[in-house]
């Protein structure tokens, strides 16, 4: 058992246990999105108060949906590439290498800041090579092949680097990398300042970062990124596995693609 005490986590570094809980509370539904059994094994595992998250249907539900689409992304990526590099950025506690099951020809980096790193080591093994640094520093991509065909996930990450610094780091990545795919949950800037005001966001009393409105943002960062797709996940067939009355209201927004820009959307760029 890791005792909450012990895991040495900040607030931001704390939002991984939200997720973790989510990913958790999604594989004991009746009806599970994701079905993320490990998930709920590590969070048995850890001694933590997961209650005063506050954690909401609708959150859990979003939270498993925009992860099953990642992972679909990732999956056809490495089925066409075997031997492909893939970079989850950011990605905490998250079991997508389990999920994906990639060929043994592709070289997996999961990526986040050292103690985190740490924690993952404890609860995954060696799984994949884990990475601990920050993304916002340069040299992190050194040890990364960069001759290779790269599918980079960053699930969570944007609304928490401040400034410019996701655009400067899609450019690093870009630069370091031959081709490849960028797929990323994207907070409008509203759905980012909304975030600060969000009782769980509150209770680890974090300030969320800018998120960007237009799918197209990115094609201007001069990082060579070109939109695949914007996925508005309010009218992804999976919803109708989500709970009443989560269900209803989801599709009410759903017929306004304004409104579903606030909720949840996976955006896909290629490079």
């Amino acid at each position: 058992m890791l005792h909450e005490a012990h895991l040495g986590l900040d607030p931001v570094q704390e939002t991984l246990l939200l997720t973790l809980h989510a990913r958790a509370l999604d594989s004991r539904a009746p009806e599970p999105i994701l079905g993320d059994a490990l998930s709920a094994e590590f969070a048995d595992r850890i001694d933590y108060d997961f209650a005063r998250l506050k954690l909401k249907p609708s959150l859990v539900a979003s939270t498993a949906l925009r992860a099953r689409k990642l992972d679909d992304m990732v999956r056809r990526f490495v089925t066409a590439h075997p031997d492909a590099v893939v970079l989850d950025l950011g990605c905490g506690l998250d079991t997508r290498v389990v999920r994906c099951a990639p060929p043994s020809g592709v070289d997996w980096y999961d990526v986040d800041l050292p103690v985190v790193a740490d924690l993952r080591r404890e609860l995954l093994g060696e799984r994949s090579h884990v990475v601990g640094a920050d993304v916002t520093q340069p040299g992190w991509l050194r040890d990364v092949p960069g001759d290779r065909p790269a599918m980079i996930v960053a699930e969570g990450l944007l609304p928490f680097l401040p400034g410019a610094s996701f655009r400067t780091m899609a450019r690093a990545l870009t630069e370091h990398l031959p081709t490849g795919e960028l797929a990323l949950n994207g907070y409008t800037r509203f759905a980012a300042w909304a975030m600060k005001y969000h009782p769980t966001i509150k209770a680890l009393g974090i300030d969320a970062a800018e998120g960007f409105d237009d799918p197209r943002e990115p094609e201007r960062w001069d990082a060579g990124l070109t939109l695949v797709e914007e996925q508005l996940l309010t009218r992804a067939p999976e919803v109708a596995a989500f709970p009443q009355p989560v269900r209803a209201l989801t599709r009410l927004m759903s017929h306004s693609a304004a409104l579903s820009r606030q909720g949840a959307r996976v955006l896909h760029y290629r490079f």
